[in-house]
């Protein structure tokens, strides 16, 4: 129990349980000050008007960066283009 709560995601993304402690947290934090801009902005529109979305793009780019390359499926996926979906996880 104790290597799946604590070391089998890490090491599956190449990291230290220290290392993806790090890495976990400062996108956390990250998503929180983002979350809280969109709430001010919200509140009063003309502010932060970029601070999620840029977060968001800022944030995806570090994550599928730092994703080994899966090789891309044989079949085209059941999934309608356009649409998002789970590429990677924390």
């Amino acid at each position: 129990m104790f290597h799946k709560l604590f070391v089998d995601h890490p090491r599956a993304v190449n990291e230290t349980y220290g290392e993806h402690w790090l890495v976990a947290n400062r996108f956390g934090v990250l998503m929180i000050l983002a979350g809280l801009g969109a709430i001010v902005h919200g509140f009063i529109p003309g502010l932060m008007t970029r601070t999620g979305s840029n977060m968001i793009r800022k944030l995806h780019g570090e994550m599928t960066n730092r994703q080994p390359r899966v090789p891309a499926p044989a079949k085209p996926s059941a999934q309608p283009r356009g649409e998002w979906q789970l590429e990677y996880e924390i």
